[in-house]
């Protein structure tokens, strides 16, 4: 699971950023590479599609009966629950630990340092919390993988592609910038993207450290999303539990 999750955004971090490297000139004022500004973005797109697997497993656990055993237990409630979040998260953690280390080879090092991977880190294992929520409580919902699978890529292209993940928001038309401006996956890229880069890139300027407005702005967008998907997930599986 962990390799086949990982295959598509190795495959952005390989070749579409090498694709795009003449992109590089227009981005943080010249002096920001592509692959340095795509990696943030690959690195978050890899914790939307591992948070989204989780539905899908949850599916799984009731149908095959799993779930019921474990009910059988004396284990507490919430702990399967969170037992399943948390192993998502130490996934998610280690597919980016990948990533950025296949980065790193490729020339993007990190400009504030370890402490700035270790946030990096931490904000993608955040954001895949808060996002596993939807995924948990459409399959916990609907108990159909298919139609986890079809929402989630309902959902998660749109968001992608109208997010500063992959381009700047320059480069997208007028409508698109106004959505990008209160899109979660921009704002939470926005936050992965400093610490790597050490630049603010939507105004332009590098060698800043740490742009704590950005990441803490992400973090609030980020606990706001969690409280509320979580929350559904803890209200559904109570229902399907009972």
């Amino acid at each position: 699971m962990v390799f086949f999750s990982l295959f598509q955004p190795i495959i952005f971090l390989l070749l579409f950023t090498q694709l795009f490297s003449g992109l590089g000139r227009f981005l943080g004022a010249g002096i920001l590479s592509y692959t340095a500004f795509a990696t943030a973005g690959i690195v978050l797109q890899n914790a939307f599609s591992s948070a989204f697997q989780s539905g899908t497993a949850v599916v799984d656990d009731i149908k095959s009966g799993f779930l019921s055993k474990m009910l059988a237990t004396p284990v507490n409630r919430s702990a399967i629950l969170f037992g399943r979040l948390l192993s998502d998260v130490f996934r998610v953690v280690v597919q980016t630990v990948i990533i950025l280390v296949l980065a790193y080879a490729l020339g993007v090092y990190p400009a504030t340092g370890a402490i700035g991977y270790l946030l990096v880190i931490f904000t993608v294992a955040f954001f895949g919390l808060a996002w596993s929520g939807i995924s948990l409580a459409l399959g916990l919902k609907t108990k159909s993988a298919e139609t986890v699978f079809g929402i989630a890529g309902a959902v998660t292209f749109p968001l992608l592609f109208m997010s500063t993940a992959l381009v700047t928001a320059d480069f997208m038309p007028p409508w698109m910038q106004d959505v990008s401006t209160y899109n979660p996956v921009s704002i939470a890229v926005n936050a992965i993207r400093n610490p790597i880069t050490g630049c603010n890139v939507a105004q332009r300027i590098c060698n800043i450290g740490f742009d704590w407005n950005t990441i803490l702005q992400a973090y609030g967008v980020i606990a706001a999303i969690g409280l509320v998907t979580l929350g559904a997930t803890l209200y559904l599986f109570r229902k399907v539990v009972s």
